[in-house]
């Protein structure tokens, strides 16, 4: 299943945060070997876990992480805007209706339609919070993955070529790409939102704001 969780709520959630910070340093630093810093128990986490961004995780049945992607506002600090700027000619990207997407992560084994189960969830929170695009940063080698899940981007710049290209590019949601994303997945659009609702409940009076205060 699918659980949305805010960074200072984590620690309620031990295994499966350890497992997701454990999976995203065999991701990241080895399997790609990025240079990013792995602690002494052996997870990967950077300055803007700091940030109270909101995960979004597969929980696999025995509670450990099966994947997750990381989700923040980009009027606050962004990976696009600190380091990848560049990509976009420049232009800083911040708006209330744009979030940043980073680290997105798969357990290793991880099951077939768990990429495609966290980009239906990440068309969630759009849908629901308002939001009308995600942007991310992310290497050419990810570009057929995107296209093979039914969700490709917009691509704002690269550079490099071929599989070690790095792109930064905009997705948006309609219910074109909702039912692509969902048939990949392999998961009804209804329990994926049933997921949703477990998480938050009403939206009524959401406010981002007073959460990320929290």
């Amino acid at each position: 299943m699918i659980r949305y969780i805010y960074g200072n709520d984590l620690h309620k959630f031990p295994q499966l945060a350890r497992s997701m910070f454990k999976d995203r340093a065999a991701q990241f630093k080895i399997r790609h070997n990025w240079a990013v810093s792995v602690d002494d128990d052996g997870y990967e986490r950077d300055e803007y876990d700091q940030e109270n961004p909101l995960y979004i995780i597969w929980q696999n049945p025995d509670g450990s992480h099966g994947g997750s992607l990381r989700l923040m506002p980009t009027v606050g600090r962004t990976m696009v805007n600190d380091h990848f700027v560049h990509l976009a000619d420049g232009v800083r990207i911040e708006s209330p209706l744009i979030w940043e997407c980073t680290r997105f992560c798969l357990a290793p084994g991880a099951k077939p339609g768990v990429a495609a189960a966290l980009m239906l969830a990440g068309g969630h929170v759009m849908e629901e919070f308002g939001v009308e695009h995600f942007v991310g940063v992310f290497f050419g080698s990810m570009v057929r993955v995107f296209s093979r899940i039914g969700s490709a981007p917009e691509v704002l710049g690269t550079e490099g070529k071929g599989r070690e290209a790095i792109s930064v590019g905009l997705w948006d949601f309609t219910r074109e790409s909702q039912a692509r994303v969902a048939k990949t997945a392999g998961i009804t659009p209804e329990l994926s939102k049933r997921w949703f609702e477990l998480s938050f409940g009403s939206l009524a009076s959401f406010d981002f704001e007073d959460q990320a205060a929290a």
